[in-house]
């Protein structure tokens, strides 16, 4: 015979204290190797412009300030990503992507020229690159694009229709970014977007089209001229650096030596010949990890790249484990940028890849890379934080 009670049912145990005070759902990892990286980085360019008087004006410490300004712009810039609710990320989203578009074309209207390139905006004392947020804009956009189509489909997968306006998505900024030019950053946003369609579902025939394109397209910008001279100068230099070593292939020497001379555990962060001599061009940007190799030594620099993987990895953890398809098509292009953008940098200083002008994410001096990298940190913060429980997940209505 069943008894009846009338005391009410035990309610669930409350979690301890320990559960409650621990911020649940950030990915500690991810942000701990992130700072890791920022650290270091702020560290190296300290070092590498010390002693650079026609840089700093005679204060060795003035990219050190510049620098810690700029982290400190782009933590505020991650937490209030972090903080911002989900569904207002990708209200946001296509907001994010129309003012990159419009920087970009304020690029070419009123940008000042670099090293060959017309990719900056000067507001105030401060230069903007708007390639770099273009980067992020572009991952954003594609997302939201396949995430609205599909889910309105329930769930059908990736089609035609969905991949081409992906595709467009990414052309519009890939154009403008052609047109300054800045041959590294379209690199960059090709392999991303080439990522982003892979996860996304695009079928293989789509991906090997756009791959035999882009081949096809590489052949005839060098064989119809579209390349500038010092642009072909810089692939020939990476084929053989000694054709120009005062030349084309001076930036590639030199950051050899700088990185052989390391050796194992370093000079000593400070201590580096060539970069207290100031040999290797751009040291604090785009070869800032000539200066780990000659400063830390093959151990100081395998911890940077270690530090960088594990950013990557978590990036891709986070994208494995999102609850919907917009988080999981953003993580995982926000991955594909960092592991390429880090590749290419590290790659051409070590001389495996040509010369095209790209910073180690997380590492180079620049407040526009900085704050791009910031903003895709908050950007993987919240998305996990969805999708480990600490923040609800809007589910989708069930199909009628």
């Amino acid at each position: 015979m069943t008894v009846l009670s009338n005391r009410p049912a035990a309610r669930p145990a409350r979690p301890g204290p320990s559960a409650g005070t621990r911020a649940p759902g950030l990915d500690w990892l991810l942000l701990g190797a992130a700072l890791a990286l920022v650290t270091v980085g702020t560290l190296l360019v300290w070092s590498a412009t010390t002693t650079r008087a026609d840089l700093t004006g005679g204060d060795p410490d003035a990219y050190l300030r510049k620098q810690l300004v700029n982290v400190a712009i782009g933590l505020v810039l991650m937490v209030a990503v972090v903080a911002t609710d989900h569904r207002w990320v990708r209200i946001l989203a296509p907001l994010a992507y129309v003012a990159s578009v419009a920087g970009l074309v304020m690029v070419l209207v009123a940008g000042s020229t670099i090293n060959g390139s017309r990719s900056w905006l000067q507001v105030g004392g401060m230069s903007i690159q708007p390639s770099e947020f273009a980067k992020l804009a572009v991952v954003i956009g594609m997302a939201l694009v396949v995430a609205e189509r599909t889910e309105r489909r329930w769930g059908r997968g990736v089609g035609s229709l969905e991949v081409v306006a992906m595709l467009a998505i990414a052309g519009i900024p890939a154009v403008l970014i052609l047109l300054q030019p800045d041959l590294g950053t379209m690199l960059v946003l090709t392999a991303t977007v080439f990522g982003v369609l892979a996860v996304a579902g695009a079928s293989r025939r789509w991906l090997v089209g756009l791959t035999l394109a882009g081949a096809a397209g590489a052949v005839a910008a060098v064989s119809m001229g579209v390349l500038k001279p010092y642009q072909v100068d810089r692939f020939l230099a990476f084929t053989d650096p000694t054709l120009d070593p005062r030349g084309a292939g001076y930036n590639t020497e030199q950051a050899r030596i700088a990185v052989g001379n390391g050796g194992l555990f370093g000079q000593g962060l400070f201590d580096g010949s060539q970069t207290r001599s100031g040999f290797v061009p751009e040291q604090h940007t785009d070869f800032i990890f000539t200066v780990a190799g000659e400063e830390l030594g093959l151990v100081g620099a395998g911890i940077l790249i270690l530090l960088l993987a594990v950013v990557i990895w978590r990036a891709l953890a986070i994208s494995a484990q999102a609850g919907d398809l917009f988080g999981r098509v953003a993580a995982a292009g926000i991955a594909c940028w960092w592991g390429f953008q880090g590749f290419q940098n590290i790659g051409m200083c070590l001389g495996i890849m040509p010369v095209t002008g790209v910073p180690l994410p997380f590492v180079s001096y620049g407040g526009s890379s900085l704050f791009a990298g910031m903003l895709a940190l908050g950007l993987l913060q919240n998305i996990h934080l969805r999708s480990s429980g600490a923040v609800p997940t809007r589910l989708l209505p069930a199909p009628r």
